[in-house]
């Protein structure tokens, strides 16, 4: 059921399913996919006794900004922030995240920032470079090609003129062993049709690479991650061996980061879209995070 809540900045919109007075799990969505994307996922946890949260990020769907005088900014510090305020809003005291891709990053972040609140972590495409300047391989550099494409103008208009067919290809070139249907693809290019999703895209990846800048609202946010972006709680990490956008080898060499529980998994003969595709890998990971914070 899809719901709405305010915060300081946004009336964020999120598909709500399960007791409302059972553990919670929040679902976070990636680039270029949506809140329903979790639909088989968390179908199955709500069989378990779970209560999900799905938030469609600023740019997404439903969710819309407040205020005209408000940055469109994609930074994860921001995307961070409206995690908690939602979570606030809804007065929940902790909660386990799954993030895909773009929900992964704000996943460790929030790990980082608030352990307090994040009991556990299940990750999903995307690895964790905490503020690193990452030093991407050749081949990881022309997989991100669509990255650098967002920096002109031309990428710009590409995007917010033809963002279907661009975000098509994506998902082709990202998953090329995920045969979706037209149906599937409709229902989630809906979410981009947003008036702000154009302008949160560009300006997230420009950011990454420090381009340009953020926010000023949240550089306590980024100096803290600075400082101290380690992770102190478990965290599983899913990847798919044929993943076009961020190759297997981009996620090895990370046990650094983190000073709990960590482990990699590879999913064989799955692309980007582990949640779609291999929707077991991911309750799997799920169940085992959650023995691990009951054996503690």
């Amino acid at each position: 059921m899809q719901k709405h809540l305010e915060t300081s900045l946004l009336n964020i919109a999120y598909e709500e399913d399960g007791d409302e007075n059972a553990p919670v799990i929040i679902l976070l969505h990636g680039f270029p996919y949506d809140a329903k994307s979790w639909h088989v996922v968390s179908k199955a946890l709500v069989e378990k006794g779970y209560r999900t949260l799905a938030p469609y990020h600023r740019g997404y769907g439903k969710t819309s900004f407040l205020s005209d005088n408000t940055m469109r900014s994609g930074q994860y510090t921001a995307l961070v922030s409206d995690i908690i305020e939602f979570s606030d809003a809804l007065q929940l005291k902790d909660f386990i995240i799954i993030g895909h891709d773009w929900g992964a990053t704000t996943g460790y972040e929030l790990a980082a920032l608030y352990p307090q609140k994040v009991k556990a972590l299940v990750a999903l495409a995307t690895t964790y470079n905490g503020k690193e300047q990452q030093q991407p391989s050749l081949p990881q550099i022309q997989a991100y090609w669509y990255q650098w494409y967002f920096y002109t103008q031309q990428g710009y208009a590409e995007l917010k003129e033809k963002r279907r067919d661009f975000c098509h290809h994506l998902w082709q070139a990202w998953s090329p062993v995920w045969k979706f249907d037209k149906d599937e693809f409709e229902t989630t290019a809906a979410a981009w049709d947003n008036p702000d999703f154009v302008d949160i895209v560009i300006h997230s990846y420009r950011h990454r690479w420090k381009n340009v800048a953020g926010d000023a609202q949240y550089e306590i946010l980024e100096k803290q991650l600075k400082e101290n972006s380690q992770i102190n709680i478990p965290v599983i990490f899913l990847q798919g061996d044929k993943d076009g956008a961020s190759l297997p080898e981009s996620s090895l060499k990370k046990e650094h980061f983190f000073t709990n529980y960590y482990e990699r998994r590879m999913v064989e003969n799955t692309g980007h879209t582990i949640q779609i595709e291999k929707p077991e890998a991911v309750i799997q990971a799920f169940k085992d995070i959650v023995a691990l914070i009951k054996g503690k």
